[in-house]
């Protein structure tokens, strides 16, 4: 079985974020970068069925040079090898069809990522990396279990749970708890320093979107507390500047 896993590479939920160039671009000084946490699952759920009933797992980023130390960290969860498309992750378009056009030169038996990235959000690449290769594409997964060329996946819909069985080869968008996370120990960090790591260039793709500009969120105002002995107070504020009732 051969397993494509595709990685985003993220600002850590912990990093305080800044713009620069006029707002058109995110400030990377200082920032810490990781594979995005849903990415890390599928990654994670990859790993097992290795472990389980043998397969191949290739990672496959979308980014420029300085995002192999997160691919290397893929590689030292348990990624037998790795590929990387030479560009700048413009949006989801472009992102789902260099993973598309990668997966038309190479046969895979599954293809698996986070249900969205924790940057952007949008949580589309999975359906349209699906549509581009023209096999089905199922969102947010949180159980997957394989039975030769069937799957039985477990998703969430609005007020439930869903079952559904699918034939391999399909796009999996994973979240918790479709696998325990995994952590590197000393010898796959090693392994990771040898294990292959191909750089590609980006096929030609229309550009479908422009960023013009991003802002911060209103930062919070301080909380004002009232002593219990004065609820009057309490109903005044929530009446007159909180507007809730």
């Amino acid at each position: 079985m051969k397993i494509l896993v595709c990685i985003s590479h993220v600002p850590d939920t912990t990093s305080k974020i800044s713009f620069t160039d006029n707002n058109t671009k995110l400030n990377t000084t200082g920032v810490q970068f990781i594979i995005g946490p849903y990415d890390e699952y599928a990654l994670a759920r990859a790993v097992e069925i290795k472990e389980s009933v043998g397969a191949e797992i290739t990672v496959i980023n979308v980014g420029e040079i300085d995002t192999e130390p997160t691919i290397r960290k893929a590689l030292a969860i348990g990624a037998d090898n790795a590929v990387r498309v030479n560009a700048f992750p413009k949006d989801a378009f472009f992102v789902a069809s260099q993973i598309a056009s990668y997966a038309k030169s190479t046969t895979f038996d599954l293809i698996l990522m986070g249900r969205e990235s924790i940057d952007f959000n949008s949580g589309v690449v999975h359906s349209l990396v699906g549509e581009m290769l023209n096999i089905p594409s199922v969102s947010p997964v949180m159980k997957l279990d394989l039975n030769g060329t069937k799957a039985v996946v477990y998703r969430e819909i609005e007020g439930g749970k869903e079952v559904l069985e699918l034939s391999l080869p399909f796009v999996a968008g994973c979240q918790e708890p479709i696998a325990e996370w995994k952590i590197p120990n000393m010898k796959g960090i090693m392994s990771a320093r040898t294990k292959p790591l191909v750089v590609v260039e980006p096929v030609a793709v229309e550009e479908e979107s422009i960023y013009l500009s991003f802002e911060l969120p209103t930062a919070k105002s301080g909380c004002k507390m009232v002593d219990a002995s004065t609820p009057e107070k309490l109903v005044e504020l929530l009446k007159n500047e909180a507007k809730v009732i």
